[in-house]
């Protein structure tokens, strides 16, 4: 994603808990849930301001036989012109013969919130910036 000013549509900071890249505007983190700042209006959005444009379910098994087979949960963003813009691994793992795997993939939109420049009216003060997260040891953290 690309390196946007605060206070702009778009711009991402880290969740405090999770460490995920999340939206700026974001007063819940989409990943873990935890309430990543005070907004008295996060839990009564006008639903009509609030879209679903993509929601998917399903579920995959073992091709079958008595082999165990691996899989890896990639989402790939494009733009208009095809170009990746983000790619991530979600998840991998092993199916034995007798095992399923469900999946839910959603896609939530609702229209930017204008913010007011620092020393403005109704401004809220100067930002902090998240610090980075710590480096991985041992393999993924979960």
């Amino acid at each position: 994603m690309a390196n946007l000013r605060p206070g702009t549509p778009g711009a991402t900071r880290a969740c405090p808990h999770c460490r995920e890249n999340i939206l700026e505007s974001a007063a819940v983190c989409p990943a873990c849930k935890h309430h990543v700042r005070f907004d008295q209006n996060a839990h009564a959005a006008n639903p009509d301001e609030t879209l679903s444009p993509l929601t998917i379910e399903g579920n995959f098994r073992s091709p079958g036989g008595d082999t165990a087979w691996e899989y890896s949960v990639v989402i790939v963003i494009r733009n208009e012109k095809g170009e990746e813009l983000a790619r991530k691994l979600v998840g991998v793992g092993a199916l034995k013969p007798d095992e399923m795997r469900s999946f839910s993939l959603g896609v939530e939109m609702a229209p930017a919130k204008s913010k007011s420049a620092p020393g403005k009216p109704g401004s809220t003060g100067p930002r902090l910036q998240p610090t980075p997260p710590p480096p991985l040891r041992g393999g993924i953290r979960r």
